[in-house]
């Protein structure tokens, strides 16, 4: 990817693993067989990666996200494919998606419609100048659809019948509040609108080389889901023209799908984008590593973090003096913790929102304070991984510290547990200097004092609180110093807390 943004294509590799491809089950569980095309998968796009020398960032979506052995999974990855694999929220993969779309057609200025159907899910999303209005993730999909009304791809009228009044219940709410909006474009990505398309050319333009920009409208689509119905089996289907016979089984769910999001917005035209998850997802990888060096959150995570923050928590002035005072404490134990820069993020994060869950009670609100970040939809620009992180952080800043005998802290790995506990020591101090929420701390220095042999420890932590025009810090001290426990023995020496003499 070039310095402004733009991609120069090497090389492609795509494969159409259906992961969700589960049977029965409906996508709550991965089988071994799906997991196994998987992880090879991976495999073989680790292999052309290494290639060019290139490093490699994998993410996961809707049949990841909703099963319940996903951790098999990701483990496999990891240990028979060498990739880590990070799941991304609905909301997260509709604003990936349109990240990509902006990067393919000209309609950043544009109030857009956005639509990607996926095999387990769909994502909708109302957008302009790359801010996202209305972003919704729903469980619909070819795969999901098929599976549940077209078994071994078969379709009747009855079928299809019950298939529109699923899809248009489950769409409602969205359309709903859609139809509030005023649209000046349509555009669809993924495999399952570009087949649509093709179906809908095939006859017109045999030979095309790109669909990028071309349009679907509602009555060409009308045509194909008659062809499609028409058909009644894939292997009939398979034979249409234009007819991209992988998705022969599965394309009509998708079809359904998109006709009904058009019909309930009373969308006549639609227009089709090339880019879309793995180009949005690539783009803001490299906005991200652009921007390494920055000691702050991103615009966008911030922006979400911000809006979180403002809804949920009553007095944000405290928590973004904590957040200025654990970042101080995390850059002065910089040389002990050997933390990096995500995790400075995630600190500052948990730091903003650790006082979320008083939205819903003051009792225990630390761990409704977890609640809320992990469910939140307002969290844009984050990573599942890194929403569970920053939630436990913040689950943390009180009461009792991280143990294996909660389960959330109990399933993350051993690297991502010593994170917690070190993230979690270092922001309760922090909590504890600004204990009076009158923002008497300016600022604190730490550095490792060597006590002599005459002290049973040979080394300390001194930190060094610098007050306000000289304000009595008492309250502040006493209140740090109860809370350093957890820090100092993650540190591995006495933390001495004191008011600054200079």
């Amino acid at each position: 990817m070039s310095s402004d943004g733009r991609f120069e294509v090497i090389t492609r590799h795509k494969e159409m693993v259906r992961l969700g491809e589960t049977g029965e089950d409906h996508l709550k569980h991965l089988t071994e067989a799906a997991m196994d095309r998987g992880v090879a998968a991976l495999s073989r796009c680790r292999s052309v990666i290494e290639k060019y020398n290139a490093s490699m960032s994998a993410v996961a979506t809707s049949a990841v996200r909703e099963a319940e052995n996903r951790d098999v999974f990701i483990a496999r990855a990891w240990a028979e494919a060498g990739v880590d694999v990070d799941v991304i929220a609905g909301h997260e993969e509709a604003r990936l998606i349109y990240l990509g779309i902006l990067q393919a057609l000209p309609v950043f200025d544009s109030t857009i419609l956005m639509c990607d159907i996926g095999g387990g899910s769909t994502e909708l999303l109302i957008g302009k100048a790359g801010e996202v209005i209305v972003g919704r993730s729903f469980k619909l999909g070819a795969i999901r659809m098929t599976q549940r009304f077209f078994p071994d791809g078969v379709t009747s009228k009855r079928s299809i019948d019950r298939a529109r009044k699923f899809i248009r219940a489950t769409l409602a709410p969205f359309l709903r509040e859609a139809r509030g909006h005023s649209l000046d474009v349509a555009v669809g990505s993924s495999g399952t609108i570009e087949s649509l398309l093709a179906l809908a050319i095939a006859s017109n333009r045999p030979d095309v080389g790109t669909l990028n920009g071309a349009r679907l409208s509602r009555s060409a689509l009308t045509e194909v889901i008659g062809r499609l119905i028409e058909a009644g089996t894939p292997e009939a289907r398979a034979e249409l023209k234009g007819m991209d016979r992988a998705r022969a089984d599965i394309i009509t769910g998708g079809a359904l799908i998109l006709e009904q999001v058009m019909e309930g917005l009373g969308v006549e035209s639609l227009m089709f984008s090339e880019y879309a998850l793995r180009e949005g997802a690539l783009f803001d990888l490299n906005s991200r590593l652009r921007g390494a060096r920055l000691d702050h959150l991103s615009d966008l995570r911030r922006r979400s973090i911000d809006h979180l923050m403002e809804v949920c928590d009553e007095d944000p002035e405290h928590s973004m003096k904590v957040a200025q005072l654990a970042l101080d404490l995390f850059d002065a134990l910089e040389g002990r913790h050997r933390l990096g820069h995500e995790d400075r993020e995630w600190l500052e994060a948990a730091a903003l929102l650790a006082n979320v869950g008083l939205f819903i009670a003051h009792s225990k609100h630390h761990q409704h304070s977890y609640y809320v970040i992990r469910n939140s939809e307002l969290l844009a620009g984050f990573m599942d991984h890194e929403i569970e992180i920053i939630a436990q952080v913040a689950r943390y800043h009180r009461r009792g510290e991280p143990s294996v005998k909660h389960a959330p802290f109990a399933s993350l790995s051993e690297v991502d547990r010593e994170r917690v506990q070190w993230l979690s020591g270092i922001l309760r101090v922090a909590i504890g200097l600004d204990r009076s929420h009158a923002g008497l701390v300016s600022r604190l220095s730490a550095t490792v004092v060597d006590r002599g042999e005459s002290d049973p420890f040979e080394e300390s932590l001194l930190v060094e609180v610098v007050p306000v025009d000289a304000a009595d810090v008492s309250l502040e001290v006493y209140a740090a110093r109860e809370r350093s426990t957890l820090l100092a023995r993650m540190a591995g020496v006495p933390i001495e807390i004191v008011p600054s003499t200079g």
